[in-house]
């Protein structure tokens, strides 16, 4: 049998780096604090991104031989549903990504077919009614059961233009850095957005932001989005050389990269980007503000060689549409993997009597079909509320990733609340450990289990402290209601088997061993 080729430092390092970095998380960043985001990044660095990151390596080399993975571990250390609530809310972040991403995928097509992100001004048949984000919510209602007809006949393949857009969001990335320091070169070291040194890390570009504690705390929560799929790392520890000093040192130099890039990339949009000039406006939105400093990226490099106004327009526009192209095709990708792929996972997991009527059922190509249409529905229902309740596109852009934020960080809780619990376990597979002692362990896990409560909660609270109880609402109505959900399906499962109406797995012959339930049904 041959042998399983390990992953070298550089190889693991590269390999986190492409799980966690996320480009749009930069010109949103910039958006939303200007170069005040700058020091959140580096504080979620230390007090999420890489204990979390450690307790995830040690949770996936100690239960390496199990297939549930994140339902597993929580499963093994705290018990099935706990596990089954966890993991559930997990999937449930990507029905919210879903909504984002259904409404939100119209900003790149507008991009790519008029050069600037007009959907404001869409309307059907010139009705007022139907206009705006109303329409948006329509339009994307429509995609998305397209998207799942044909997810459901079987046709993934389209997700290989992910590939595609990876590979060409790198391309950007390099682009910015070269350009932006060619730019500053140009200009003989001057910034388009001055840089005043601790006053500009200290005081945020958005009006909004200024002198307003509540929601500078809140702004932590987009900083631990940006750091979101490190959850994935933990099945890398045995494929690693040397585990015990290459995996360590993989998270803490990933971790260094992604902080500085993240840091350097937010400097560099500034170097190109007057905040009041290009973002000043009421029409730009967390939806397209992406597009918008792109656009402005290729009109300042024409102007550091000085191009004409109408050349600079004409960058602008033709760069947008590339920029928009890419994005579109990553989203695609992205869409019809995970319309099916967190799903299924989800109920692969479980037992198939642990759903309601024939939910639970894959069909013969693998396909939970039936999961899927009722994925679907709930999509839909969530993308109307959210659009024909918002007032204006830029508050329906700022509920919709305020939900996803939200909805994306509350399952990391439950993994690193479960890590003290997992560390007092006998006769469990210690080769791999970070975090040396019961003391240390109940101390990080306690940490970044409060540093997500304390972020969330911010974020949750500050829309409604300033009035906007829609944002507030909806940020906290996604935890919540598939919280109970998830209580509610794993209750009544439990009665179902306590009545008798359904049999207990044959291998559980005690309470204690209770635990092992779902994560062998597999």
């Amino acid at each position: 049998m041959k042998e399983e080729k390990k992953l070298g430092l550089m190889s693991l390092i590269l390999m986190i780096f492409t799980s966690v970095y996320g480009f749009n998380n930069i010109p949103r960043s910039y958006y939303l604090m200007g170069y005040a985001a700058i020091p959140w990044f580096v504080i979620a660095g230390i007090l999420f991104f890489i204990p979390f990151a450690f307790m995830v390596a040690e949770f996936g080399s100690a239960f390496r031989k199990e297939t549930g993975g994140m339902y597993s571990w929580m499963c093994k250390s705290v018990g099935p549903k706990y596990a089954f609530i966890g993991t559930f809310m997990w999937y449930t972040s990507y029905v919210l990504w879903m909504v984002n991403v259904s409404s939100g995928i119209w900003v790149p097509v507008s991009n790519v077919i008029f050069g600037e992100d007009n959907t404001a001004t869409w309307s059907l048949f010139g009705s007022h009614f139907l206009s705006g984000s109303r329409l948006l919510g329509l339009m994307a209602v429509i995609f998305f059961i397209v998207i799942t007809y044909f997810d459901s006949k079987g046709i993934d393949k389209i997700s290989t233009v992910t590939s595609v857009g990876g590979t060409a969001v790198l391309t950007i990335n390099i682009l910015v850095v070269v350009g932006s320091i060619v730019m500053i070169i140009a200009r003989g070291g001057q910034l388009q957005q001055p840089f005043a040194g601790l006053e500009s890390l200290k005081t945020p570009l958005n009006v909004a932001y200024q002198g307003n504690p509540i929601m500078i705390l809140s702004f932590i929560v987009y900083a631990l989005f940006a750091y979101g799929g490190i959850e994935a790392v933990g099945g890398l520890v045995d494929k690693t050389e040397n585990p015990k000093k290459n995996f360590p040192k993989g998270i803490v130099t990933a971790a260094m990269v992604i902080v500085v890039g993240y840091a350097l990339l937010i400097m560099l949009v500034g170097s190109f980007t007057n905040y009041s000039e290009i973002l000043g406006s009421d029409n730009i939105t967390l939806g397209n503000v992406s597009y918008v400093i792109m656009s402005n990226f290729a009109a300042e490099i024409g102007a550091a060689f000085g191009a004409t106004e109408a050349t600079q327009v004409a960058l602008a526009h033709g760069f947008a549409r590339v920029y928009a192209l890419i994005m579109l095709l990553a989203l695609m990708g992205a869409m019809f993997t995970l319309v099916y792929s967190p799903l299924k996972q989800l109920i692969d997991g479980t037992e198939k009597e642990l759903w309601p009527g024939k939910m639970g059922e894959i069909a013969e190509d693998g396909m939970p079909k039936n999961a899927m249409w009722i994925q679907c529905a709930i999509v839909c229902v969530m993308v109307l509320l959210v659009s024909f309740g918002g007032d204006t596109m830029q508050q329906f852009f700022l509920i919709l990733t305020a939900m996803v934020n939200v909805g994306m960080t509350v399952p990391y809780m439950f993994i690193s609340f479960a890590f003290p619990k997992f560390k007092k376990m006998k006769d469990v597979d210690r080769s791999f450990v970070v975090y040396k002692s019961q003391t240390s362990a109940n101390i990080w896990g306690y940490v970044v289990t409060l540093t997500l409560l304390f972020a969330n909660a911010f974020a949750i609270i500050q829309p409604a402290l300033d009035g906007d109880y829609k944002t507030t609402f909806w940020s906290l109505s996604g935890p919540v209601i598939f919280g109970l959900v998830a209580w509610a399906i794993y209750t009544r499962y439990e009665k179902r088997v306590a009545s008798g109406k359904i049999a207990a797995k044959d291998s559980v012959e005690n309470a204690d061993s209770a635990k092992d339930v779902a994560a062998q049904a597999e």
